[in-house]
């Protein structure tokens, strides 16, 4: 039987690693730390239950929702309060609630008249530029006019993936909207289109649910005739995604081994030296690793192929958590939570409502709050020390939510390049890497440094990734020549 080593417990080598062994493949997953899921850590203190990390994924993506079957957790899912659709922006000196409708949009004060009528005008932007990779802010500025660029799209930018809207690629980063214009012309034209096929698709599962057909497939958050998608996590924290996974890997994840190094056998396999010494031997080799963590191990096989995964860079994020007496904050905030669009005056990003998204997270009559500090704008936050990182947020805090009472809980959590930053070049970068590792057969790589940096978009590479290493095992691994299996095995995705 065939071997496949995966380096790195995160969701994204866990995901790899069920999907191979499904193929009736060996795996073996080779995690550096004491635990598995990366980023996706919970800490659970009496009743209080805080994620460090990201707090839920969307219900949309089929892969993640077959995979979360898989592992057992499919009844302990919890999706959001339906009230959690409140979100709200600091603009101005106060909080405003998004507006959910054009009626709700013309009335908002969050941008001005004139950015009203030009956001109005999006049908007829001009056409993106041919052969140029532009970044979110050139994209929206264009299309939607520089006032909403700034504040709006900014500030999500900031608040999902701590980055900078002038710097990051939109085509990478948000690869639907870039395809949205691509074949309707415009984002308007393309959100009328969806609608009348949303509509089309609930019609024909009403004609074959009134035949008695099974329409769950059609029906399925994320299908042709269901809702789009609810933020869902899991009952008693989101970590325990990931620890389902390992617990159905068993002993083929092997925690506290780090691996040091990696070299071609003369078999045509590879060998991996973990910190301990121990040489690990297999058939083919997942770097389910950050990009930093990845470039010093492939340096030494090729310097080039290095230096591309090593230029990808991250944003340093910190994340604050603070729980209340709910009596003394007017009671628990209702909505999501909100962002805050650079400029307005607060240090932080924006700040989660976890135990109004999630009920549960907080002890009865008591409110935790998450506010994230830091990132491509600010990256020197997260060197700060946890007083005054506290400080800072308890301020902005004040400012925002008039929230002047001490907190009954408080953690730090540091995360030093926590979100991998996709700017302009990326998919060139991608098509770099994806060609020197031709010349290292049945070496590949995975997770948020390269293909999205969401669970879902983990999850759903694991999928297609899984079925390029068994068609590249399929051949003969020796033969440095395996031409098309494994120009398979690197395909590079497209932008």
């Amino acid at each position: 039987m065939k071997r496949v080593a995966v380096v790195g417990g995160g969701i994204a080598g866990l995901a790899t690693a069920i999907e191979l062994e499904a193929r009736g493949l060996e795996v073996l997953v080779l995690e550096g730390g004491d635990r598995v899921g990366g980023n996706l850590r919970t800490d659970r203190e009496d009743d209080w239950i805080i994620e460090r990390g990201p707090n839920g994924f969307l219900d949309n993506v089929p892969a993640t929702l077959d995979l979360v079957r898989r592992v057992g957790l499919e009844s302990s899912l919890q999706r959001a309060n339906p009230r959690a659709a409140k979100r709200y922006l600091f603009r101005n000196g106060r909080l405003h609630l998004l507006p959910g409708g054009p009626l709700g949009f013309l009335k908002s004060p969050v941008l001005s008249v004139r950015g009203k009528l030009r956001v109005l005008l999006e049908p007829f932007a001009r056409p993106r530029p041919e052969d140029v990779d532009e970044t979110i802010y050139q994209f929206a500025a264009r299309r939607i006019g520089h006032e909403a660029a700034s504040v709006l799209v900014d500030a999500m930018v900031s608040g999902v993936f701590a980055g900078n809207v002038r710097e990051l690629s939109l085509a990478s980063t948000f690869p639907t909207m870039a395809g949205m214009e691509r074949e309707h012309g415009g984002l308007v034209r393309a959100m009328l289109a969806k609608q009348r096929m949303r509509r089309a698709a609930r019609r024909d599962a009403a004609r074959r649910r009134g035949r008695g057909e099974d329409v769950a497939q059609l029906t399925r958050p994320g299908g042709p005739a269901g809702p789009a998608g609810t933020l869902t996590s899991c009952a008693g924290g989101l970590d325990r995604f990931p620890t389902a996974a390992a617990r159905m890997l068993g002993d083929r994840v092997r925690m506290n081994t780090p691996v040091t190094a990696l070299e071609r056998d003369g078999a045509g396999g590879w060998t991996m030296v973990t910190e301990a010494g121990e040489t690990v031997h297999a058939d083919a080799v997942v770097l389910a690793v950050p990009a930093a963590v990845a470039a010093p191990l492939l340096e030494p096989l090729d310097g080039r192929l290095g230096r591309h995964v090593g230029a990808i860079r991250s944003a340093s994020l910190a994340v604050v958590a603070l729980g209340y007496d709910a009596a003394t904050v007017g009671g628990a905030p209702d909505g999501f939570g909100f962002l805050v669009p650079r400029g307005e005056g607060p240090r932080i990003l924006g700040c989660l409502w976890d135990s109004s998204l999630f009920p549960g997270r907080a002890p009865e009559t008591r409110v935790l709050l998450r506010a994230m500090i830091g990132g491509a704008h600010d990256p020197a936050a997260v060197t700060l020390d946890d007083g005054t990182l506290v400080r800072i947020v308890r301020e902005d805090l004040q400012t925002v939510m008039g929230i002047s009472a001490d907190p009954v809980l408080v953690r730090v959590y540091r995360h030093p390049g926590g979100i991998a930053q996709y700017a302009t070049g990326h998919a060139a970068r991608l098509a770099a890497i994806h060609e020197r590792l031709t010349r290292l057969p049945g070496l590949s790589l995975t997770g948020s440094s390269y293909y999205g940096v969401s669970m879902n978009a983990c999850i759903e590479h694991a999928v297609g990734h899984a079925d390029r290493i068994v068609q590249w095992l399929a051949g003969d691994p020796t033969r440095r020549s395996a031409g098309a299996a494994v120009s398979t095995l690197h395909e590079a995705p497209s932008p």
